[in-house]
């Protein structure tokens, strides 16, 4: 099939493939996935984004996200940016609707070249999240090490924030993965630890699942404030600072979270046929 074009795109340092589908199909494997986000031995991303027609008459893409152990998820909003920077330069418009398989999500163009995307309604009850058991989501109980008591929210995919002194003293490449596959969380989660730094501001660090620590995490913040919110730690409206840089996230009185942040396209490549086959030669 020949080398496929991509785009090497972050968020906050939150960093993509993306490959634009529209005109032809790219069915990837899980493998052919994993080879493509393999920071050796590949190109290496956080998530592989493939951008495909929309499958609603509203949108004006699909997006396809994969983690980079081959998986898919559900959300994930510094790439829900990328995406929809891409289609408003395309179609010259401000304002473009990008679909996932979550939802649909509107996207617009904010000052200083930033972009603003409405995460969607965060969801609390334990079946959304989704948890095992019944429990009250703004105090989850879950003890590992000294991370207890997270607030858990689904922002089209499952969250759990620890409110913690300070950030910077937590082993979270040590406990994230344990917290990720906990039995509370029949389809795993993304595990966040947030510092109240004031009643608007935030110091976030994320565990994606499927992923690892990022840079940054755009749902990840969504989920910290709505939860600081919850717990009147903040108010509704805060900037979140994570690894890579500041994101502002408002959630507002209809339930949906509101994110705003950057950018960037590092370069642009062509993945060869070779990576591919040798990863899983079944591309037709």
């Amino acid at each position: 099939m020949g080398a496929i074009p991509f785009r090497k795109m972050h968020g906050l340092g939150n960093d993509f493939v993306v490959i634009d589908a529209r005109a032809r199909e790219l069915p990837l494997s899980p493998a052919q996935a994993r080879a493509i986000a393999d920071r050796r031995l590949g190109v290496g991303c956080d998530q592989l984004i493939v951008i495909e027609r929309p499958k609603s008459g509203l949108a004006d893409a699909f997006m396809r996200i994969r983690n980079p152990d081959g998986g898919e998820a559900e959300a994930c909003g510094n790439a829900t940016r990328c995406v929809a920077r891409l289609v408003m330069d395309e179609l010259g418009r401000d304002h473009v609707i990008v679909e996932t398989i979550a939802g649909l999500l509107d996207a617009e163009a904010a000052p200083d070249g930033l972009v603003t995307v409405d995460m969607g309604p965060a969801r609390f009850d334990w079946r959304e999240i989704p948890l095992r058991e019944p429990c009250d989501t703004l105090h989850v109980p879950i003890t590992v090490g000294a991370l207890a008591d997270p607030v858990c929210t689904n922002m089209g995919n499952p969250h759990a924030t620890f409110f913690v002194p300070d950030v910077a003293t937590v082993p979270l490449a040590d406990v994230g993965p344990v917290l990720e596959r906990h039995r509370m969380f029949p389809e795993r989660a993304n595990i966040g630890v947030a510092e109240v730094m004031s009643r608007t501001r935030l110091r976030l660090r994320v565990w994606e699942r499927g992923a690892g620590i990022t840079l940054a995490c755009g749902s990840g913040a969504c989920a910290a404030l709505v939860a600081a919110a919850r717990r009147d730690l903040t108010g509704r409206r805060a900037d979140v600072v994570v690894d890579g840089g500041t994101l502002t996230i408002e959630w507002l009185a209809d339930g949906h979270a509101v994110m705003t942040g950057p950018v960037c396209t590092a370069y642009t490549g062509e993945l060869p046929e070779t990576l591919l086959r040798a990863a899983e030669p079944v591309l037709s």
